[in-house]
């Protein structure tokens, strides 16, 4: 069954919105008869998304507005205005991130700017947001686009694995305030991309690569984890599957319990055992 927030005139914000997952998921709610609030820092890509959307469903409510997430106040002006226009938020997508790289000694602007994006863009739109959307006492969803990057932490950007980090844990805890929490008809959900061919992973490719999922597959099973209730909204890609992330993430999660060396899936030393878990979990 449809999850019951998917109603037509129900109103739905995503950030970073103009493209990639975040367009994805914009047309999906507009199809489901939503009206949509696409935020993002482009005003072309913003208005390329508004023609996609309207080409596709003429008659959709469709609403974009500049922000940059990163600036609480940009998100408290956005909430005010979708609250004195429609009501309030039903559906929130924090999905803003970028990506442009990053080395552990970077300098500062390079952390502060991904962290400013990726993890406190999340936790602003929902401090600013979600209060408001448990005050109207009606179903409701928050959707945090996370990464597998922010569960196994592999090595190459860490600036980006911190933030992704923060935004599972935030959301976990968010999970947690919101269903205890009187009253509350409001759900906190955590997005898993796996390799999905956007402009943020494109690194100068114009096709998509065989293993990469699209936006639209993304968002399709985003929607199915959603009408099932799920929390964690693991997707697979074409070259990963279920079972291989499964057993990464129980190898990670390994690293504390076994004590071993941090990373060790990368260590040189812990290869063959990384190797024969693997293939016991497949077996499975």
């Amino acid at each position: 069954m449809p999850h019951p927030v998917f109603q037509p005139g129900a109103v739905a914000v995503v950030t970073g919105g103009a493209a990639g997952i975040g367009l994805a998921a914009v047309q999906a709610f507009a199809r489901l008869g939503l009206t949509v609030v696409i935020a993002d820092v482009s005003p072309e890509h913003l208005a390329a998304a508004e023609a996609a959307v309207h080409a596709e469903r003429p008659d959709a409510t469709i609403v974009t507005r500049v922000i940059d997430v990163s600036r609480r106040e940009d998100l408290e002006a956005l909430e005010a205005e979708v609250r004195e226009r429609f009501g309030g938020t039903d559906v929130l997508m924090n999905n803003a991130g970028v990506q442009p790289g990053s080395h552990m000694f970077a300098p500062q602007a390079n952390w502060e700017r991904i962290l400013g994006v990726n993890l406190w863009g999340v936790i602003h739109g929902c401090h600013v947001f979600v209060p408001h959307m448990i005050n109207r006492g009606r179903p409701g969803l928050v959707i945090n686009t996370g990464s597998k990057q922010g569960i196994t932490t592999p090595p190459g950007d860490p600036a980006y694995n911190v933030s992704k980090a923060g935004v599972k844990t935030f959301t976990e805890l968010l999970a947690h305030e919101l269903r205890t929490t009187d009253n509350c008809a409001v759900t906190a959900h955590l997005l898993i991309p796996g390799f999905v061919f956007t402009a943020l992973t494109a690194r100068g490719r114009t096709e998509k690569p065989a293993g990469a999922w699209t936006p639209e597959q993304t968002i399709e099973s985003m929607m199915s984890h959603l009408d099932r209730g799920d929390f964690y909204i693991l997707c697979p890609d074409h070259e990963v599957t279920r079972t291989l992330d499964e057993c990464r993430i129980l190898w990670a999660a390994g690293d504390l319990v076994e004590n071993r060396p941090a990373l060790s899936r990368w260590h040189p030393d812990y290869a063959e055992a990384f190797a024969a878990f693997v293939k016991g979990g497949e077996k499975d």
